[in-house]
């Protein structure tokens, strides 16, 4: 297929704040980790679009629950997860692992290994964009606005690997996290940093746009560097002293 100039990514909120992203190219679309499938096949059927693939960032309920409805929906759709999670996301159909290459509506995404959230979890790296098309990055529940998820099953220096990992990315980068956590996440920032011109200023726009029923994402890699402290931390003994403090944080 040739690349579709007419490039979006729209979000589907479902179940408490997940975020179901669907990133469509003319009449084609490709959704990531569908809790739910209902109001995610009502979406795509009323934008008459054909699903192409359902990309899989790990295995947890809320982020593979409407998948299989999907599939039956449309059959002939790839799943794409990492092929060590084949026992948790059994119905993959395309198994990937750390730095594939495939390609998807035209374009290359790059599938990298990002640990800690659970010991399998990917993210998708999508890049060669039109004109003013900027990479962008489904992270699953790695990297939140201003967060990163919780460590199920990896260790801190699993997390602490991954999020350098990302923040290697061009500063562009959009992010879509799949989480609507970043009012939460400013919040324990600025508990921390009260004085933080920069976390107020932010914390002050993303509720503006909450109280709108607006989104606060994507967020960008740039951004994040200005305002996760988790991508700040400076070594692994400062990321595990954050993670146990947000996990201790009653807001």
């Amino acid at each position: 297929m040739t690349k579709n100039s007419e490039f979006s990514v729209h979000p589907i909120n479902v179940l408490r704040d997940n975020i179901v992203w669907v990133w469509v190219a003319g009449a084609e679309a490709v959704v990531i980790d569908p809790s739910i499938s209902k109001p995610v096949i009502n979406w795509l059927k009323k934008n008459n679009l054909l699903v192409r693939a359902v990309l899989q960032t790990h295995h947890h309920e809320d982020h593979i629950g409407g998948t299989k409805e999907i599939i039956k929906e449309w059959p002939d759709a790839d799943v794409i997860a990492s092929k060590n999670d084949i026992h948790r996301i059994p119905f993959q159909t395309l198994s990937v692992k750390d730095n594939d290459l495939i390609n998807l509506l035209g374009y290359q995404i790059k599938i990298i290994a990002v640990p800690g959230h659970t010991l399998h979890h990917i993210a998708f790296y999508i890049t060669d964009f039109y004109e003013n098309k900027k990479p962008i990055l489904f992270p699953g529940d790695t990297l939140f606005a201003a967060g990163c998820g919780k460590l199920f099953e990896g260790l801190p220096i699993d997390m602490y690997m991954s999020l350098k990992k990302l923040n290697t990315l061009p500063k562009e980068t959009k992010i879509y996290s799949a989480h609507e956590y970043t009012e939460d996440n400013l919040r324990w920032a600025l508990s921390l940093k009260p004085k933080d011109k920069y976390l107020v200023s932010k914390l002050k726009e993303v509720k503006i746009k909450r109280e709108h029923h607006l989104n606060s994402l994507p967020s960008t890699i740039e951004e994040e560097r200005k305002t996760n402290l988790f991508v700040q931390a400076k070594n692994i003994k400062e990321f595990s002293n954050l993670r146990k403090l947000k996990d201790n944080w009653k807001g």
